[in-house]
């Protein structure tokens, strides 16, 4: 079945109890190609009755799923692994009609997902608990890593299948169930991909539960999920972690990121001038880990600037279905957000060097924008403040690597921060000084399964992805065992008198 059928089939539907039924809710929202401006299907707002059963069922499923082996799970997630890697050409389509971006990013977008998942499947097999030397002679002292119980993952619309797959495979590989919470960007590409778990999984251990901030909501605030796993904006991310914390529920969040790139004159600037420009453009800047302020040594400022230029005049923009490298932003409200934040960076003093606007032809027709790049911008301009979120490269003249430093870590935010420089002293410096979860010197941007994804500060807390990940999604606990079943005489009553307390003269 291809994209556009499939967009029609999974219409206003749900994911409970291991079938796609059409929700009884009445509410609904349009499905919006960004590049055409065309409604391409409809989501529902799921019903608080069907989010309390798919709830219900979750713990049943996950209960059954937790009896079988550790090798059968891994089995099962390596059977999704490989229906999913067989259904990425509808995958990617119906990714790019939803949200946009070119097909070979949609594409590659499945393979990571493949990727995690299968890591998952092995990782969640090596390791239950540890035995540790006992206390006292002739115990058992031992871990054991349970799952949490229902889990829910809430999703962004930039990378839908990814993320879901970081969480959601570390949290069955667990064995727990998951619920997912899709962007309603994204909403209809996260039920095709559901598709290959439901095929293999028990039936309500993976949901779909539709719909914008009333779902999300009923779903963190119930009292019977265990774990809440959000990414997405700052002030959702402190509501979700405040309302968790008073009901002494585990959070993962991933918010924002306004991560520093940092250029120092030791740096092949061919290189660096292409790194600077997949970094600030890619996804249409709608990455949590874009560079989006940029740092660059005057020594080779001018030059990184017009070099910048040549690869942001080459990127080709359009319909991601054809041969383009960006496609348009997500929706309407997102492109007018972004050109706002262009707006009030040229009112502060920035000088645009390229793009800051519409792409000609491309003015009328769909929410398609300029790549751009700023110059004369300073630290206390707010595009360098705040997340911008779109396609802009803002760069900032620096005297020194420290400044650089300085000026990067001179920020709310601590997700990534990338450094191009050929200086051993500068890497391993800003490994160590460069605030965030992930550093990148010349290599910016890139995940390894095995290695933990997450931020600092009010770019979130937790980690995804690695041995990290996994346990994010299980708790610890302690057993002690005496198979003697004797008398612990070295500390119960009577207590011996020798131990009491010294007469005094």
């Amino acid at each position: 079945m291809g994209a556009l059928e499939e967009l029609d089939r999974k219409s206003h539907t749900i994911l409970l109890d291991g079938e796609f039924r059409r929700s009884e809710a009445t509410e609904g929202r349009d499905v919006i190609d960004p590049a055409t401006g065309d409604v391409i299907s409809q989501i529902a707002e799921t019903s608080a009755a069907e989010i309390d059963a798919a709830i219900d069922v979750g713990h049943a499923a996950q209960k059954k799923w937790w009896r079988i082996s550790a090798l059968e799970r891994s089995e099962i997630m390596h059977e999704v692994a490989n229906d999913l890697l067989a259904m990425k050409p509808v995958l990617a389509e119906t990714l790019t009609r939803e949200m946009g971006k070119p097909y070979k990013e949609s594409a590659d977008e499945v393979d990571w997902s493949v990727s995690a998942i299968r890591y998952y499947a092995e990782t969640g097999r090596t390791d239950i608990g540890r035995v540790m030397g006992p206390a006292v002679e002739g115990h058992l002292n031992y871990t054991l890593k349970l799952p949490l119980g229902v889990v829910v993952s809430i999703q962004p619309f930039n990378y839908p299948m990814t993320l879901l797959a970081w969480e959601g495979a570390a949290a069955l590989a667990c064995g727990n169930a998951v619920i997912a919470k899709p962007s309603e960007y994204t909403t209809i590409t996260t039920l095709l991909f559901a598709d290959a778990f439901n095929r293999h999984l028990p039936p309500g251990l993976f949901q779909v539960l539709t719909g914008a901030g009333d779902c999300g909501r009923r779903l963190v605030e119930h009292p019977n999920t265990n774990m809440i796993a959000f990414t997405g904006s700052v002030p959702t991310g402190v509501a979700i972690a405040a309302r968790c914390g008073e009901m002494m529920k585990p959070t993962l969040i991933e918010t924002s990121g306004n991560d520093p790139f940092l250029v120092m004159p030791s740096a092949p600037l061919d290189v660096v001038a292409r790194g600077a420009a997949f970094s600030a453009y890619m996804n249409c800047g709608q990455i949590c880990v874009s560079a989006e302020r940029f740092f660059v040594h005057e020594a080779v400022h001018d030059e990184f600037v017009e070099k910048l230029a040549e690869h942001a005049r080459a990127v080709r923009i359009g319909n991601g279905l054809d041969k383009v490298d960006m496609g348009p932003m997500v929706s309407q409200k997102e492109r007018t957000r972004y050109e706002a934040v262009l707006d009030r960076a040229q009112q502060q003093g920035a000088r645009v060097v390229y793009g800051g606007g519409r792409p000609d032809g491309l003015e009328d027709t769909g929410w398609f924008v300029e790549p751009t790049i700023l110059t004369d911008c300073n630290p206390d301009m707010d595009i360098l403040n705040n997340e911008s979120f779109g396609p802009v490269a803002p760069i900032c003249k620096v005297e020194s690597f420290d400044q650089a430093l300085e000026y990067a870590n001179d920020s709310q935010y601590g997700l990534g921060a990338c450094l191009y420089t050929m200086d051993m002293r500068e890497s391993i410096r800003a490994s160590e000084e460069l605030d965030g979860g992930m550093v990148w010197v010349n290599a910016p941007l890139l995940d390894n399964d095995a290695g933990p994804f997450g931020g600092t500060k009010m770019s979130g807390m937790g980690r995804q992805l690695g041995p990290e990940g996994l346990e994010t999604f299980r708790k610890t606990k302690f057993v002690w065992i005496d198979p003697n079943c004797g008398t612990q005489d070295f500390w119960w009553f009577p207590y011996a008198d020798g131990e009491a307390y010294p007469e005094t003269d």
